[in-house]
């Protein structure tokens, strides 16, 4: 398989996902939001540190 074929497996994977199951989608949806704010916020304090 090439990396055109992998894509469109990708996307018909998530389709049926969201298709099957909305709720986990959608929790899998916030869980990553919600993550990458919590890095955000770790890598602001990280920067603050390193100026005092």
């Amino acid at each position: 398989m090439n990396k055109k074929h992998l894509r469109y497996a990708a996307i018909a994977f998530v389709i049926f996902y969201l298709w099957t199951d909305p709720q986990a989608a959608a929790d899998v949806v916030n869980n990553t939001i919600s993550a990458l704010g919590d890095a955000g916020n770790s890598l602001s304090q990280f920067v603050s540190a390193i100026g005092t």
